[in-house]
């Protein structure tokens, strides 16, 4: 059976914000497919989201890993379902605000509980599949160096192979590459347009979801949503968590 090149546990977007999310980047992650534009769209829109389209609409609990030697797809699998027991459905308000240069649906500062259970749920997701990462190549460790990281942020870079986990975790479904001025504010109010009439309309949080990057370079897909009532759904990556179990 194949083995991705990596693996990663994300949120999948739920209802109209998946849709939409999906339509401004221009790919589905379920399917890989190419999506068509949304009515209206900048076409500058197409380099804003050249980044983000490469990973698909997600939100990162657990940032793309390696497995380590010994680790199976079949871990990862088990890894995730075992995460998704032991939560429930819950909903979170969202608003499009920058971070890092990039614009992103951010959790509404107003919605406090939201924001815990998100934190919760990427606390879990981080130290449950911890035991299956290998170790970040110097390739890797190099390039999230060449960003400006705090001394907690390498910390954490050098333990979790990830600098914005725990403390330094913000959750966030990017929608842009880094952009500044004119650029920067042209997306924001591309991204109203469409995004302005959800405000107030919670996103369902129902599961995690598996994505996986096939091959180096390879853009990622979705391979499982894990639903925390028990039930699953498969996507274009499902057979990459087929793999034999652990011996």
């Amino acid at each position: 059976m194949p083995l991705a090149h990596r693996y990663a546990l994300y949120l999948a977007p739920t209802g109209p914000w998946r849709e939409l999310g999906s339509r401004w980047l221009g790919r589905c992650a379920d399917t890989g497919a190419a999506l068509p534009p949304l009515p209206g769209q900048p076409e500058a829109a197409r380099d804003w989201t050249q980044a983000p389209r490469h990973y698909g609409l997600h939100a990162t609990l657990k940032p793309p890993f390696r497995l380590r030697a010994g680790a199976t797809p079949r871990d990862v699998d088990a890894a995730a379902r075992q995460l998704a027991a032991a939560d429930d459905a819950f909903g979170i308000q969202l608003e499009c605000e920058p971070l890092r240069g990039f614009l992103a649906w951010r959790i509404a500062a107003s919605d406090a509980e939201g924001h815990a259970r998100i934190n919760a749920l990427a606390a879990a997701a981080v130290r449950g599949l911890d035991d299956l990462r290998a170790a970040p190549s110097e390739d890797e460790l190099a390039r999230r160096q060449a960003h400006a990281l705090s001394p907690e942020q390498q910390a954490m870079l050098a333990r979790w192979g990830y600098p914005y986990v725990f403390d330094t975790f913000t959750f966030h479904i990017t929608l842009t590459g880094k952009l500044d001025g004119a650029a920067l504010e042209q997306a924001q109010a591309g991204i109203a347009a469409f995004a302005d009439p959800l405000r107030g309309q919670p996103m369902t949080v129902p599961g995690v979801s598996v994505y996986v990057q096939p091959r180096a370079g390879a853009d990622f897909i979705a391979a499982r949503h894990y639903h925390f009532d028990g039930s699953h759904a498969d996507a274009a990556g499902a057979a990459y968590l087929e793999g034999p179990a652990a011996a």
